[in-house]
């Protein structure tokens, strides 16, 4: 290759943004190649093409979820046995079987019955910074519908949601000295929700409902209920999905319509084409940047030879901008006729299992917040998480013209 190899697990790479012309070159040249990581001396291979994305996606029987989690960060055994109890980190059988559990709550029959609920909250958002002319755009409000949510789903208290959003930060942060500086705290934040799952557990025993907790405890895996343990992992990853991505993709479908006014202006004369322009959000400026898996046998891919227990990185961020699949990748564009053929949500047994409940938050969240904060413009330039694996803004100030009353 012409250029130097990065070592794109270093969160470092991801100081100035992502580094799209290093994945186009790599695309271009060498869409499968093997890096070694000085950082944890374990080496792996790089994914960047959509159609390499979609056939590991699409074979667990040979790229596992299991093996070494899902996860590109490395985990000692016990670790591992411990992560295992996610639905995120399982192969067939098991993942299809614990999926069935909660997979009735995010169908879009389900979903769709929420909607006018889920309205009502996204303007009591936008209500409460509109007339001021500026916020902090983040926390203010690309956080609030998705935690108030899927709070809400899982039987968190209003007022413990800002509990919730601190300590999923300080997990998916732990690459940030800001949010976590220590594995220590990254621990100590999954135990307090874990003991916040715990509580909400035998408060729903004592007092029953027909909601997402009732799926979980009355669900059952080849005849046995869910442990309590395993309860309390599934209240936490459903927490952070929930939560993180939809608030990034959020607070980036914002910034790329300050940097774009003139398809901001398109959405205000006409609303219609905003599912149309989140599907570009979704594509643009994914969420989650990669996943990983690891090959159960050898195999062949890209014209590379990959031997069992070797390390795959899949790139979604890479795979959204393929040239085989979108033209003019690189231009972010509302009126993209195959949007919504991107991954961010993933692709085979794994595809999100919340994507419906994500698209219907965004859709509300920005037809509430496109004809009421005009003329937005940065007030500071957007803070982003130091992290590998995430493309997520700690904090985005902006200002725009006060709401008149």
């Amino acid at each position: 290759m012409s250029c130097p190899h990065l070592n794109l697990l270093n969160p470092d790479v991801y100081r100035d943004g992502i580094p799209h012309d290093h994945f186009a070159q790599l695309r271009k040249e060498r869409p499968v190649y093997w890096q070694d990581d000085p950082l944890t001396g374990v080496g792996y291979w790089v994914v960047t093409k959509y159609d390499d994305l979609q056939y590991i996606s699409k074979h667990p029987e040979i790229f596992s979820s299991a093996e070494r989690t899902a996860l590109a960060t490395e985990m000692s055994e016990e670790e591992v046995a411990m992560q295992r109890i996610m639905m995120l980190n399982m192969d067939p059988p098991d993942h299809l079987k614990y999926r069935r559990i909660v997979n009735k709550a995010f169908i879009p029959k389900v979903v769709e019955e929420k909607l006018a609920h889920i309205r009502d909250m996204a303007k009591t958002i936008v209500d409460a910074v509109a007339q001021r002319g500026e916020c902090e755009f983040v926390s203010e409000v690309a956080a609030e519908l998705p935690l108030q949510v899927i709070c809400e789903l899982m039987g968190v208290a209003h007022d413990d949601r800002h509990m919730i959003f601190h300590n999923t930060n300080i997990m998916i942060g732990a690459d940030d000295p800001d949010l976590s500086t220590t594995a220590d705290e990254g621990m100590m934040a999954a135990a307090e929700i874990y003991t916040y799952g715990y509580k909400i557990l035998e408060n729903h025993r004592k007092h029953p409902g027909n909601n997402l907790i009732d799926m979980l405890v009355t669900g059952t895996v080849d005849g046995e209920q869910l442990s309590d343990d395993e309860f309390a992992q599934f209240f936490l990853l459903l927490l952070v999905a929930g939560n993180e991505t939809t608030r990034t993709v959020t607070a980036n479908g914002m910034k790329l319509l300050i940097e774009h006014p003139e398809q901001h202006q398109e959405l205000i004369d006409n609303p219609s084409l905003i599912p149309n322009a989140i599907e570009e959000f979704l594509r643009y400026e994914p969420a989650v940047m990669q996943f990983r898996r690891t090959t159960k046998s050898d195999v062949e891919l890209g014209g590379q030879q990959m031997k069992k227990g070797d390390k795959v990185v899949m790139y979604y961020t890479s795979a959204n901008r393929d040239e085989d699949y979108f033209n003019s990748p690189d231009v972010f564009d509302i009126h993209r006729d195959n949007a919504k053929e991107h991954r961010s949500f993933g692709i085979g047994e794994h595809f999100c299992l919340g994507s419906h409940l994500a698209r219907l938050e965004l859709r509300v969240m920005f037809e509430e917040i496109i004809p009421r904060l005009r003329n937005p413009r940065f007030a500071e330039k957007p803070n982003y998480m130091r992290s590998a694996f995430l493309n997520s803004m700690k904090t985005m100030p902006i200002t725009f013209d006060p709401e008149t009353a």
